[in-house]
């Protein structure tokens, strides 16, 4: 098993940057996929980006590419999101997950990710 624990959301106006960051637990982090997942008041959970363990290959969802960046630490057992030009749109709770699973092209669905964070509020002020 892996906890996460997130950490640097916050209140941000529009056009600024946040870099959020996810603490996994244990030794194995980096046979993990990690992605960053978020969920606005009323909306549905949506995936914002991913990395893979090992060849640390990228994968954002179409609307977040430009704007966000995933990267991750394994020495430090930590995944990053940095995202810049941020809009009130993005005002949501951003949840880290890590997978174990090996998809083809990033796993991007919910239910491919078998570890949650608790995650961390994102609010962003016209």
């Amino acid at each position: 098993q892996v906890q996460l624990a997130e950490s640097g959301g916050g209140l941000v106006q529009a056009g600024g940057s946040l870099r959020l960051s996810c603490v996994a637990s244990g030794r194995t982090f980096r046979i993990y996929d990690m992605a960053w997942f978020r969920q606005a008041p009323g909306k549905e959970r949506e995936f914002v980006a991913s990395i893979s363990r090992n060849s640390g290959n990228t994968y954002y969802a179409d609307s977040k590419k430009g704007r966000v960046t995933i990267s991750r630490d394994n020495a430090k057992n930590t995944a990053y999101l940095q995202m810049n030009s941020l809009k009130p749109e993005d005002t949501a709770v951003y949840y880290c997950a890590a997978t174990g699973r090996t998809v083809v092209g990033g796993a991007r669905k919910e239910y491919e990710y078998d570890y949650w964070g608790q995650g961390t509020q994102v609010t962003v002020s016209s």
